[in-house]
């Protein structure tokens, strides 16, 4: 697909920034779609599925956050570009912990959004052409990526987010390699700039939760100090 047919969804409010970025896209070839509130842009996915997304966080009803969520609850794997007026680590975190792929803090360059919005649909369709592992079996705990569900013999089918996925793919595809946090934010996040690597470790406490019989001691999704982290496979 080129750009010239890629679809992205812009969920915002404000009149003067919606004029803005649609009229620069539409120039740009690109599909553009519009929604002035969270729901109404959840609507616009499930109809249209998009390539992309930009985000504002503070919309009124439905929030941004929610938004996102909601649309990675629905397994949806486009970027999402979130937008924040507010120049805070932890909008930025945020939003990165519940899905969204990148940030841009308002004001902005038009030029620095193409810029970023180019190197997310790059780097989707990267990952899109990939050959995709679909399971995984650590010990006795049977992983079927492809139905995003873990099948541990003691908690029984455990559901997997998006995210969860993507970390094992990743982690499954350098199997047995230390694999560092800065790697993981660029390659599952698909995150290029540099940020608050904590919310690589949240999401990796997590999942053993789900694959490890002992959450606590691990023995397939490991910790590598000072390194990062390594899916034993094949053990």
């Amino acid at each position: 697909m080129s750009d010239q047919t890629k679809k992205i969804v812009i969920v915002e409010d404000e009149p003067s920034l919606v004029f803005t970025l649609q009229d620069t896209l539409q120039n740009e070839g690109y599909n553009v779609f519009v929604a002035k509130k969270g729901a109404k842009g959840v609507e616009i996915v499930k109809k249209e599925d998009p390539d992309l997304m930009i985000l504002d966080l503070m919309l009124p009803g439905m929030s941004g956050y929610d938004v996102c969520e909601k649309v990675r609850e629905m397994d949806y794997t486009f970027p999402i570009i979130i937008l924040t007026a507010r120049d805070q680590e932890i909008d930025k975190v945020t939003g990165l912990n519940i899905g969204a792929d990148d940030y841009i803090t308002k004001p902005f360059g038009v030029k620095e959004l193409l810029a970023r919005i180019q190197a997310r649909l790059r780097r989707s369709d990267e990952y899109t052409n990939k050959t995709l592992i679909e399971e995984a079996k650590l010990g006795p705990v049977y992983v079927d990526l492809d139905n995003a569900v873990a099948e541990h013999p003691e908690k029984g089918d455990i559901e997997l987010t998006t995210r969860e996925v993507e970390l094992i793919r990743y982690l499954m595809a350098h199997g047995n390699e230390p694999v560092s946090r800065d790697a993981l934010l660029e390659n599952v996040w698909r995150y290029e700039f540099s940020t608050n690597t904590r919310t690589v470790d949240v999401h990796i406490s997590k999942l053993r939760s789900k694959i490890e019989m002992e959450p606590d001691d691990p023995k397939f999704l490991v910790t590598l100090h000072g390194v990062g982290y390594m899916l034993k496979v094949g053990t």
